[in-house]
C-alpha cells in the first residue's frame, strides 16, 4: 500500500501537470469566462483528481473479476494513458508554436508602422481669426487592441486549437495502438541461447519464459487461460514463471490462476516470486496456490534436470523486495554444493541480480520486472536502470534474458515493448 506521504506527492504532481495541460487545452483554445471554458476547466480538475486516485484507491477494492476494482481501473488507469501521450505530444509542438507565435508578432509589428508624433500647438500660433478647429476623433481605450492586435488575437485561438487538437489526435491514437497491442495475444520469441557448459547432449532443450502476467482488476482468468493455450503449443521441456504473476492476494486472485494447473511441459513448471507478490500480505499464500496448481516455487533452491542423459542445475531466488520482510534472495543456499561442470540457469525477477549471479558462475540468467518499458519513451528510462531491459544481454559471464512480459501494471498500454512469451533453446558450441 502506498503510504500518506507518496499520496501527497502524487496529488501534488497531479496538479502540476494539469496546470500545464489547462494552459495549453483550455486557456490557450477557449474565450475567458465562456462556457467552454468553465466546462472544460471542470474536466481537467476531475482528471487531475481521476488520475492519483486510480493508483492509491484501486487497491483497496477487490481485483477479482468480479470484484469493484475494475470500474475505477479501467477508466483510471486508460486516463493516465492518455495524459502520458498528450504531454509527450504537446512539449514536441512547444517549439514550432512558439516559433510562430514569434513570427506572427513581428509581423504584427511591423504592419502596424511607426507611431504618429504629436506636434503641439500654442495659443500663440494660432490667429485669432482662424477657424476653430473640428473636435478630435474620440481615441481608443488603452488597452483595446488595434486591427493587427485582433487579429493575432485570433491567429493565437486557431493555433492554440490546432496544437490542443494534433495533441488530442496523436493522444488518442497512441492509446488506441496501445491498447491493442496490451490487450491482444501475446508475441513468441523463439530466442537460441549458446552456454559454454551444454553439451551436444543437452543441446536443443527449450525453455518457455513467462512473467509479469499481473492478474489483477484488469487482467483475469481469461488471460491466464490464453497464456497456458500458448505456452503448451511450444511443446516446452520447462516452464518458467519469473515473477510478478498477480495484484492482489491468493485469496482474490488464486482463481484467476488456477488454469495454470494446465500448463503441459516435459520436465516440470516453476515459479519465482516477483516484487509484486511482497506488496500485498501473503507471500507464502501464493506460494501455496502455486503448488496447489503444480507449479514449483523455488525458494532459493534449485533443481537437476536430467535430459538425453545430461545434466542442468535449474535455480531460483525469491526477489529482492523480499529483503524488505526478511526474505530475500539467497543465491548461495541456491547454488552451495552443485557440481561445477554443469550449467546452471538461474530464474531471477529483476534484471539487476545478475549482478550477483556472475558472481556465482550462472551461465544464464532468466529475468521480467522492466516489460520492456511498457509504453514509450519510458523504455529509454527502464534502459538506464537495468543492465539489461530487454531481450538477450550480458552480465560480465553471465548471458542474462530479459522478457518483455505477458501482461502489463498500470495503463493497459504497450507501444514500443510488446507483450511476450519466449521460447529459449540451449545450444553448445559444439557440434551435435
Amino acid at each position: 500500500m502506498l503510504g500518506i506521504g507518496l499520496w501527497a506527492l502524487m496529488l501534488a504532481g497531479s496538479g502540476v501537470v494539469h496546470y500545464y495541460l489547462w494552459i495549453r487545452l483550455v486557456r490557450d483554445t477557449t474565450g475567458p469566462r465562456t462556457t467552454a471554458r468553465r466546462l472544460a476547466t471542470s474536466g481537467v480538475v476531475l482528471s487531475a483528481l481521476l488520475a492519483p486516485a486510480t493508483r492509491m484507491l484501486t487497491p483497496l477494492f477487490d481485483p477479482s473479476d468480479g470484484g469493484g476494482g475494475r470500474f475505477l481501473a479501467w477508466p483510471g488507469y486508460t486516463l493516465i494513458g492518455v495524459l502520458l501521450y498528450l504531454l509527450l505530444a504537446l512539449a514536441v509542438l512547444e517549439l514550432p508554436r512558439a516559433l510562430l507565435l514569434r513570427r506572427w508578432r513581428r509581423s504584427a509589428g511591423q504592419q502596424a508602422g511607426p507611431t504618429p508624433v504629436r506636434v503641439p500647438v500654442t495659443a500663440a500660433a494660432v490667429p485669432e481669426a482662424a477657424t476653430p478647429p473640428a473636435p478630435a476623433a474620440a481615441e481608443p481605450a488603452p488597452d483595446a487592441p488595434g486591427e493587427e492586435g485582433q487579429r493575432l488575437l485570433g491567429r493565437r485561438l486557431f493555433l492554440g486549437r490546432a496544437v490542443g487538437t494534433v495533441a488530442g489526435v496523436t493522444a488518442l491514437g497512441t492509446v488506441g495502438y496501445g491498447m491493442s497491442s496490451a490487450l491482444g495475444d501475446p508475441l513468441v520469441r523463439r530466442v537460441p541461447v549458446t552456454l559454454s557448459k551444454v553439451n551436444p547432449r543437452l543441446s536443443g532443450l527449450r525453455i518457455a519464459v513467462v512473467s509479469d502476467i499481473h492478474l489483477g482488476p484488469l487482467l483475469g482468468r481469461a488471460h491466464t487461460e490464453r497464456i497456458v493455450r500458448m505456452v503448451n503449443g511450444l511443446q516446452a521441456d520447462l516452464v518458467t514463471i519469473v515473477g510478478d504473476l498477480a495484484d492482489g492476494t491468493a485469496s482474490q486472485l488464486g482463481p484467476a490462476a488456477r488454469p495454470l494447473k494446465a500448463l503441459e511441459s516435459r520436465y516440470g513448471n516453476f515459479f519465482v516470486t516477483g516484487n509484486h507478490e511482497y506488496l500485498y500480505d501473503g507471500v507464502e499464500d501464493w506460494l501455496d496456490e502455486m503448488r496447489n496448481v503444480g507449479v514449483r516455487p523455488l525458494v532459493n533452491e534449485r533443481v537437476e534436470i536430467r535430459h538425453n542423459g545430461a545434466h542442468l542445475d535449474l535455480a531460483g531466488v525469491e526477489d529482492l523486495a523480499g529483503e524488505e520482510f526478511g526474505r530475500g534472495p539467497d543465491l548461495g543456499r541456491a547454488l552451495g554444493g552443485r557440481d561445477l561442470s554443469r550449467p546452471v540457469v538461474l530464474l531471477a525477477h529483476q534484471p539487476v541480480f545478475a549482478d550477483e549471479a556472475a558472481r556465482h558462475g550462472v551461465d544464464l540468467q532468466l529475468s521480467g520486472h522492466t516489460h520492456g518499458g511498457q509504453m514509450f519513451p519510458l523504455t529509454a528510462v527502464t534502459s538506464l536502470v537495468n543492465p539489461v531491459n530487454s531481450g538477450l544481454g550480458r552480465v560480465e559471464d553471465t548471458q542474462v534474458y530479459v522478457t518483455n512480459g505477458a501482461g502489463f501494471f498500470g495503463p493497459p498500454v504497450r507501444v514500443g515493448a510488446p507483450a511476450e512469451i519466449t521460447l529459449l533453446e540451449l545450444r553448445s558450441p559444439l557440434p551435435v
